[in-house]
């Protein structure tokens, strides 16, 4: 038997975005190629706005609105309460875009992503930023935002990554916000998952 001494050398530290797509099943429960990675990536994105950070927001408090676009691409937005240091302006994240460690689902999500939109508004001031999976294209730009708080995120997923078979889910009445996890019982906070795709009558559903 031939032993082998391990050194730094020998490790690859992958950036986050690349240990993403090298194993999603780290982030989604189901590796690429796998048919179910399309709706649990779906489950995962609105999942974090019923379980966000502890210092975002408690569980089961925000509310959150998740439209399907395209068998591809979906929006997801929410009133989280922004706390923005006093400049006005939020942390920045990963590779300095407007998605940080906080919301590290939505990071992953963008990572399969091929074009993904960032919003955040907070107090009259909004800041949106374009990324390409999780780098950005262009600094946070300026925008005339709604009344209140709130972050919304727009993906359209990579099809050099996921292929021409990835579709999001139609049943939304069988998706699973919550996960083994959640010990919470139900709060105000709920996440409604429109599909709007094909021009077809809007589906709802809401989940709490």
């Amino acid at each position: 038997m031939t032993e082998h001494s391990y050194d730094a050398a020998d490790i690859k530290v992958l950036e986050f975005d690349a240990a993403v797509r090298k194993r999603p099943g780290m982030y989604f429960g189901v590796g690429p190629g796998n048919p179910k990675l399309p709706a649990n990536m779906l489950c995962a994105v609105a999942r974090h706005v019923l379980h966000p950070a502890t210092r975002v927001a408690g569980e089961h408090s925000l509310h959150g609105l998740v439209e399907i676009t395209g068998d591809s691409s979906f929006t997801m937005s929410m009133d989280q309460p922004h706390a923005w240091d006093v400049s006005g302006a939020p942390a920045l994240g990963y590779f300095d875009s407007l998605l940080g460690p906080d919301w590290w689902l939505l990071a992953a999500a963008a990572a399969l992503s091929g074009r993904v939109t960032v919003e955040m508004w907070c107090a009259g001031r909004g800041l949106r930023q374009v990324l390409t999976g999780i780098r950005p294209l262009t600094a946070p730009q300026e925008f005339h935002p709604s009344e209140g708080s709130g972050t919304r995120v727009s993906f359209a997923f990579d099809p050099a990554y996921v292929g021409p078979h990835f579709v999001l889910p139609t049943h939304l009445e069988d998706l699973d916000l919550h996960g083994p996890d959640c010990s919470e019982s139900a709060g105000p906070g709920h996440v409604l998952i429109r599909d709007v795709r094909h021009g077809q009558v809007a589906q709802e559903v809401l989940h709490r």
